[in-house]
Order: C-alpha cells, then sequence, then structure tokens
C-alpha cells in the first residue's frame, strides 16, 4: 500500500522535472538562435559600416579627380583663348603679308604705260624719297669714320652666339643668348655680374616656346625679336618679362640663304639703331645682295625695303648705324674684319669715297655684330668672346 502511495508520488514529480528540463532545453535553442541572429546582424552592421567608408574614400577620390578635371578644363580654356587670339593676329599677319605679295607681284608686270603715268609715276616715287627722307633724316646726321678699341669683356659660351643691352630701355641688364639654336636667355642684372667667375648662378633664365635660329636676333623695348628654327622667314616678338609671346611676323623674300656667307646659321639678321627695328637679309633674285628691310616694332608691319649693292659673299656679319647698312667682310679662314660695303638708304653718304674700315686687330671672326644707338657701341660676339667695340663717328658728308 505504501509502495502504491510512492508511485503516485514520483510520477508527478520526475513529469514536472522532465518539463523542467524541456524548457531549458528550448529555452537555450532559443537563446542560441538569438544569439547567431544578433552577430549576423552585428556582421552585416559591420559590412555597412565598411562599405560607407568605402563610399566615402571613393567620393573623396572622385572629388578630387573631378576637381583636377576642372582646373584642367580651365587651363585648357585659356590656352584655347590664347590660341585663338594668336590665331586671329596669324591671320591678320597673313592678310598683310598676301596684300604685300600681291602689290609685289603687280609692280614686276610688264605694260605699256601712257607718257603722263609715267611722269606721275616718277612724281609719286620722288615725294616718296622726300616723306622718307623727312622719317629718318630726323635725328640721323652722323656717320661711322672708324672703330677706335675693343674690349674682351668675357670668354664664355659655344663659338656662335649673340648678347647685347636693350638700347629701348634705362636698365643696364645683360642678355645672352648662347649658340645658333636654342631656346633659353640668360638675363643678367648688369655687366659686372656678367664677368663675375660664376655668372650663370646668378643669371635669370628665360625659356622661349620656340628655339632661335641663327645668332641674328635683337632686345629692343623689353621685347626679344627673333629668327623662328624650323621656319622660313618667321620673326617672333617675345615679352622678356611677362614670358609669352605678343606678335609674329612672316619677312617676305627671306629665309631662303644665308645673310651672310661666313656666317651660314643666320638667314635673318635683325638690327637696332636710332631709328628703331630693321631686318637684314639676302635673296637669291639680287644675286646673294643684302637687303634691308625697315620694321615697325610695335605693329610688326614692314614699313619699307632697300636693295643694296652689298654683296653676302665673304660677308660675316653687318649692322646700321643711322639708316647706314655696315657690312662686315673677312677671310673664310678668320683674319682681320674690315667693312668695306655702305649703303645709306637716303644716299646721304658718298660710300665711293669712304675707305675700307678695319677692326682693331684681332685674328678671328665674328657671329654677330649689334649697334647699340644708346651706348654708341657695337656687342659682337667672336669665337666664343663677347666684345664691345668704341666708335668713331662723325657727320654725314
Amino acid at each position: 500500500m505504501v509502495v502504491l502511495q510512492l508511485r503516485f508520488l514520483l510520477v508527478p514529480f520526475l513529469t514536472s522535472i522532465m518539463g523542467a528540463a524541456q524548457y531549458m532545453m528550448q529555452d537555450a535553442a532559443l537563446m542560441n538562435y538569438i544569439d547567431r541572429r544578433i552577430l549576423s546582424v552585428e556582421k552585416r552592421l559591420e559590412k555597412c559600416n565598411q562599405d560607407i567608408l568605402d563610399y566615402v574614400e571613393e567620393f573623396r577620390d572622385f572629388s578630387k579627380m573631378v576637381q583636377s578635371r576642372l582646373a584642367g578644363l580651365n587651363n585648357y580654356k585659356a590656352e584655347v583663348k590664347s590660341e585663338v587670339e594668336n590665331l586671329l593676329r596669324r591671320i591678320e599677319r597673313a592678310q598683310r603679308d598676301i596684300d604685300y605679295l600681291g602689290s609685289a607681284t603687280d609692280s614686276n608686270i610688264c605694260i605699256e604705260v601712257h607718257e603722263d603715268l609715267v611722269k606721275q609715276q616718277l612724281l609719286e616715287e620722288a615725294e616718296e624719297k622726300k616723306n622718307l627722307r623727312l622719317v629718318f633724316n630726323a635725328s640721323c646726321d652722323h656717320m661711322l669714320a672708324g672703330i677706335k678699341s675693343l674690349k674682351i669683356v668675357k670668354k664664355t659660351g659655344d663659338k656662335h652666339g649673340s648678347w647685347m643691352k636693350d638700347p629701348g630701355k634705362k636698365h643696364a641688364k645683360i642678355y645672352v643668348l648662347n649658340g645658333s639654336v636654342n631656346n633659353v636667355i640668360l638675363e643678367f642684372a648688369n655687366i659686372m655680374t656678367f664677368m663675375e667667375s660664376n655668372h650663370t648662378l646668378k643669371a635669370r633664365r628665360v625659356t622661349l616656346p620656340f628655339p632661335w635660329e641663327g645668332t641674328g636676333h635683337i632686345v629692343y623695348q623689353g621685347f626679344l625679336f627673333y629668327h623662328r628654327y624650323g621656319s622660313l622667314n618667321e620673326i617672333i616678338k617675345f615679352n622678356i618679362q611677362k614670358k609669352n609671346t605678343t606678335d609674329r611676323m612672316l619677312l617676305p623674300g627671306a629665309g631662303r640663304i644665308p645673310a651672310y656667307q661666313l656666317s651660314p646659321s643666320t638667314k635673318i639678321d635683325l638690327a637696332i639703331d636710332e631709328q628703331g627695328l630693321w631686318a637684314i637679309h639676302a635673296e637669291p633674285e639680287t644675286g646673294g645682295n643684302i637687303v634691308i628691310t625697315k620694321i615697325n616694332h610695335i605693329t610688326m608691319a614692314v614699313e619699307h625695303t632697300w636693295d643694296t649693292p652689298c654683296n653676302s659673299k665673304d660677308a660675316e656679319a653687318a649692322f646700321m648705324v643711322c639708316n647706314t647698312l655696315y657690312v662686315v667682310y673677312n677671310l673664310p679662314s678668320g683674319g682681320t674684319s674690315r667693312i668695306q660695303c655702305i649703303y645709306d638708304i637716303l644716299g646721304a653718304v658718298n660710300t665711293s669715297e669712304i675707305p675700307a674700315l678695319h677692326f682693331p686687330r684681332r685674328q678671328g671672326s665674328h657671329s654677330t655684330i649689334h649697334y647699340n644707338p644708346k651706348e654708341k657701341q657695337l656687342f659682337a660676339w667672336g669665337d666664343g668672346s663677347q666684345i664691345i667695340y668704341k666708335l668713331h663717328t662723325k657727320q654725314k658728308v
């Protein structure tokens, strides 16, 4: 009886224990499920956070790229604008050259003219010569009588080159252009700085957009005028301080043969005198004789052209002084340079009565000789030496 009672008591007890264990197992499974779900959510949140960081970094890179492209587009816009302006100038220059060539072609046409037309033409030519005398004879009444002395300032650079001051400016800066093909100008504060042993360290270097050809360049009124390398007869006007090309022109008839036989790299030699900018070159049509052209340095337009009797054979250089061309000759092997052909555009100098003018004795040759009207001196480059010649002048006859 007692056993039976115990049995009845144990059955509910065991049943309750088994039920509790089942509930505990269910709770554990539930907790495990919840833990796995939370872990999955955390992983997704972590991935989402990493994706956001990646997107932010990608957006920053993209933003930088866009800003860089926009800056490039602004630069390109400025370049395009500059090229368009340059193209317009070239079109204007081409039109001017076409007009010039058209007038030159028309002047060579052989036609029969009435006697009155011939008289009219002679009167117009006389009037033109009169106007030229008024324009070019205003401040020029002297001519070269001799070369008093030379001073070798320095010996630096290649055999060929050019050095000068700017006669149109008050400063004492020295400009050195080394070599017959180059694109770097050296600017010195004064001649004393140039003469120092470490002079290249103290020079301001100016890089040109196009290299030059020959040694016939000139600095005037803050601009460098030079013959562009690789072109037949293109003259570049370059602002030295702003470092940009401001204008350019084509010089009709020039560039086909050297201006001087003994300086074959120079096809166009630019010069400065009291009247401004000149171009000196030779043409096959003139039998190799030298042609001089007056150029307006502001508009880069041809003002007038003269054929001279001076031949380019055995010539090494030339320069202008007061409307007069002086051609320097030498031996092919080098020797004493001499001036033996002079041409005055107004006929104010009787060249037949002028003896040959010899440079002070110095064996060698010149690759360039430039006249400085402000200092009345010649700046020459001879076999790598930079030379100054002092001049003796007199009144024109």
